[in-house]
């Protein structure tokens, strides 16, 4: 009787065994890309780490470069003249109502399109005729690398898909850039400090800078 009843249990349905073995499947693939993606973050959080590290030996050595040539030529009773600067950070500081379709076409083209608006600038011959002809509704000058860097993490917003958004994490900047090379925020400030080759593309990913009006108007 036993032995008979054992018969009549019913086997579990082939459907619902696919079903478990897919699930099965299923979690493992999950778990093994889970495990695949702690790594790749791991491996690019030490990569991150090594380029901040060779960033500010290039950085300290761009310095002690500049000091070095000063001193030798104070030596020999000569000024030194640092190279030209490269790069501006230019400031809209006027509104163009009234202004002619040139100087509004120059605003646009720098991205300039409301007060206290800022950007980077590379420095060239059309670029600094571009700044002449917006002179009197723009302020510029030569920022150093602590500006380069303020400006990038207190006020740096990126462009991605069309919107603005802060630059809270290195992520957002490797989905963006990485075809360029460039996988976190102080690869960006590198990019933009040094008008590296890939300036253009770092310098568009930046959403114009909203700066606030200078305190007594």
């Amino acid at each position: 009787m036993a032995g008979e009843e054992a018969k009549k249990v019913p086997a579990v349905p082939e459907s619902l065994l696919k079903r478990r073995k897919a699930f099965a499947a299923m979690r493992a693939a999950r778990v093994k890309k889970m495990l695949t993606e702690k790594k790749s973050r791991k491996v690019t959080r030490q990569l991150i780490y090594k380029r901040a590290e060779c960033y500010h030996k290039e950085y300290r050595e761009m310095y002690r470069r500049e000091v070095r040539l000063g001193r030798t030529a104070r030596k020999v009773g000569n000024f030194y003249v640092p190279a030209e600067p490269k790069l501006a950070f230019v400031i809209r500081i006027r509104g163009i109502n009234g202004v002619s379709p040139k100087v509004r076409k120059v605003l646009q083209l720098l991205r300039l399109r409301q007060i206290f608006n800022g950007v980077f600038v590379k420095l060239n011959k059309a670029s600094i005729n571009m700044l002449r002809i917006a002179e009197p509704y723009i302020a510029w000058g030569y920022p150093n690398l602590k500006s380069v860097r303020e400006l990038i993490y207190k006020r740096g917003y990126g462009k991605i898909r069309k919107q603005r958004i802060a630059l809270t994490d290195n992520a957002l900047v490797e989905k963006t850039l990485c075809k360029f090379g460039l996988i976190c925020v102080e690869d960006l400030i590198h990019e933009i400090y040094t008008v590296g080759k890939n300036f253009k593309a770092a310098n568009n990913f930046l959403w114009p800078f909203k700066l606030s009006s200078p305190r007594g108007g």
